[in-house]
């Protein structure tokens, strides 16, 4: 005779066993379509840039959500470090400077973070990638990792992008939280009316390399200003379209005119499930309201994967699901399709080098 928790135990086995094939048989489906890529246009797992520091949860969470990436079937997503977090603290009311960096400070840890994503490229299940063949290739078996930061507020002159560049980096989220030198971000006062002079020398760099330029948590003015230099298609990895200002994350989120802006130059917008959408469903709705102003041409996913307030969408082994919800909202296989990776895939083609 067993006992009571071992029969619980071995249920719970079963029971996850079949969940897990479930899982399997569905998302054997989308893998299948010929072509098919799932790309997360910003992610953290596991929030590696913290390794090192105070209140790291460990490397468990990152070898769980690298995991996860590969079961649920994502190919590719852009790995950010987050340099500010030596300089900003979460509170009640979202995340705020406390200081400045000091001189050299920003530098040296993004090549501490940049450390840690190239142990973690070795270690665990993916590929680090700085071309698209390695997403497109079909006997990748890996998700491909394409380095990226969130902030450049490392960066005191445009030649220092050519060592980023040469680090493996193949985007840069000009601004996040912290007062950026390259120009006015969406939760602080304006610095600079816009772009910096830093900051558009970096934007003309950045589309000479081949790197992604992403304007999440910019100004509405920084965006225009950057969409009036690039030569490249913009993206805008973790946002979502303005309703009312009590949402959480509202400050966040963007308008309409906004949005645009990145349509303008054939540019992609990650759909952020973050705490703003208050339920999965109400996610969903939220893309279809992007789909419905911007066009399916320019909507794809940007998790902001372990590092999002009350998401709604917390593990990539539910893209099956969220493919599914997308298909029953009306939109065919080929828009499922573009959305879950085409459209950053052609951003990627026209960008990368």
């Amino acid at each position: 005779m067993i006992s009571r928790r071992k029969f619980i135990q071995q249920s719970l086995t079963v029971s996850a066993g079949a969940a897990l094939m479930g899982h399997r048989s569905v998302n054997k489906e989308w893998r299948s379509a010929p072509g098919f890529i799932t790309f997360d246009l910003h992610a953290h797992p596991g929030q590696f840039y913290r390794k090192g520091m105070s209140g790291f949860a460990g490397d468990a969470g990152i070898k769980r959500t690298v995991n996860e990436m590969n079961e649920g079937g994502l190919s590719g997503a852009f790995f950010s470090t987050v340099v500010d977090t030596l300089v900003t603290k979460e509170t009640a009311t979202g995340v705020h400077p406390v200081r400045k960096f000091e001189k050299g400070e920003a530098w040296k840890e993004y090549k501490r973070q940049i450390e840690e994503l190239k142990y973690l490229c070795k270690e665990l299940p993916v590929h680090q990638a700085t071309t698209l063949a390695e997403l497109t290739n079909p006997s990748r078996t890996k998700v491909a990792a394409y380095f990226a930061c969130e902030g450049g507020d490392f960066l005191e002159s445009e030649s220092q992008l050519d060592e980023v560049y040469a680090d493996g980096v193949r985007c840069i989220q000009l601004v996040h939280y912290a007062p950026s030198p390259l120009g006015d971000l969406q939760t602080s006062e304006p610095q600079h009316n816009g772009l910096s002079e830093l900051g558009k020398a970096v934007v003309r760099k950045m589309n000479r390399l081949g790197m992604v330029i992403d304007v999440a948590h910019a100004s509405y003015k920084t965006v225009l200003d950057v969409a009036a230099i690039t030569n490249q298609p913009l993206i805008l990895s973790h946002s979502i379209l303005k309703l009312s200002e009590d949402r959480p994350n509202a400050i966040r989120a963007v308008t309409n005119e906004h949005a645009k802006i990145i349509k303008s130059t054939r540019g992609v917008i990650g759909a952020w499930p973050s705490g703003f959408n208050s339920s999965f469903d109400d996610y969903i709705d939220n893309i279809m309201h992007l789909i419905n102003v911007l066009g399916v041409d320019y909507v794809g996913l940007g998790t902001d994967m372990d590092c999002n307030n009350k998401s709604v969408l917390n593990s990539y082994l539910q893209l099956p699901k969220w493919m599914k919800a997308l298909k029953d909202k009306g939109l065919i296989d080929e828009e499922v399709k573009k959305i879950a990776g085409g459209n950053a895939v052609r951003v990627l083609e026209r960008v990368l080098k």
